[in-house]
């Protein structure tokens, strides 16, 4: 059965407050949303996208170099549950050490550094920006997500014609707060979740990012921002290069829903968490695919993730 396209509302984050409603409205219904007018240059995005395909035409011992920082954040080979994706991992993409750390070790040019380090430093500005605007949206005013780990993964899908129909990524929610994602402008794939269970195409969009929200904002928000499921099918036969950052958790790791959110009305609903045990969490069951926020519940028979 064909999956139909979503439409995704469009953020313009040059236009504030006047898409607060809106914003308010795609973060806790629908778990993500557009965003453009994000002051990062086109010619960055497509240099961006350039190098990521470069790199990963490097050998595969070279790849393996880039080992965990934390559970799960290192390079991806193809696997079992996913034999049509790899990807490398940047624990910290705010640090320009890190940066230049992981560039090394993958033997990456100094050209190749320079976009790196550029982009992401642009890139953290504006997902930290877009974080505060989440925030004030439902009224916490002030949050300062500056200090916040925020980790790349750079994505590839080796689709060819014999894969067609299959699963680039199975279903998950992202373990996170937040996620800024650059998409393949010629590739698409990727599915949300609708409020009816229904997977829906999401149409790429060159010069824009995907914004989606995570486990850590349903937490932190006390259930009222949504983690969307999402997924990425092969729906032709040509590689596809996506490149993500996702904003973690408080640098602490301490993960709590937040005193705003919680009254008579809205009691606590989720246990205060430490991000890395709840990703290793993930990691070693079957929870990525399903959610594991039900686990954490304060009342595990009236929440549901």
């Amino acid at each position: 059965m064909a999956v139909e396209a979503i439409s995704v509302p469009v953020i313009d984050l040059s236009n504030f407050p006047a898409e607060r409603d809106k914003l308010v409205w795609a973060s806790t219904e629908l778990g993500c949303f557009r965003v453009v007018n994000h002051g990062i240059p086109p010619a960055m995005l497509a240099e961006m996208k350039a190098v990521v395909r470069a790199l990963f035409e490097i050998p595969a011992e070279v790849k393996q170099r880039n080992a965990d920082i934390i559970a799960g954040s290192g390079y991806m080979a193809p696997s079992l549950q996913n034999p049509l994706y790899e990807a490398f991992g940047l624990y910290d993409a705010a640090s320009s050490a890190d940066v230049r750390a992981f560039c090394n070790l993958l033997e990456a040019s100094s050209y190749h550094k320079e976009i790196f380090s550029l982009y992401f430093t642009k890139l953290h500005v504006l997902i930290v920006d877009i974080a505060s605007k989440v925030a004030e949206s439902l009224g916490l005013v002030g949050y300062s997500f500056d200090d916040w780990p925020c980790q790349a993964r750079i994505n590839r899908y080796n689709f060819t014609e014999e894969t067609i129909g299959s699963s680039g990524v199975q279903i998950h929610t992202d373990s996170g707060f937040l996620t800024i994602l650059q998409e393949d402008g010629s590739v698409g794939g990727l599915e949300m979740m609708d409020s009816s269970g229904n997977f829906q195409a999401v149409d790429a969009v060159p010069g824009t990012f995907i914004v989606n929200l995570g486990d850590v904002a349903k937490i932190w928000s006390n259930g009222r921002l949504h983690n969307v499921k999402h997924r990425v099918q092969c729906k032709v036969a040509h590689p596809r290069i996506s490149i993500a950052l996702f904003m973690l958790a408080p640098k602490d790791g301490k993960v709590e829903p937040q005193a705003k959110f919680i009254d008579s009305e809205h009691p606590c609903l989720y246990q205060t968490i430490i991000y890395n045990e709840y990703r290793k969490l993930r990691l070693s069951s079957s929870e990525r695919a399903t959610g594991a926020l039900h686990l954490l519940a304060v009342n595990q028979t009236a929440t549901k993730a």
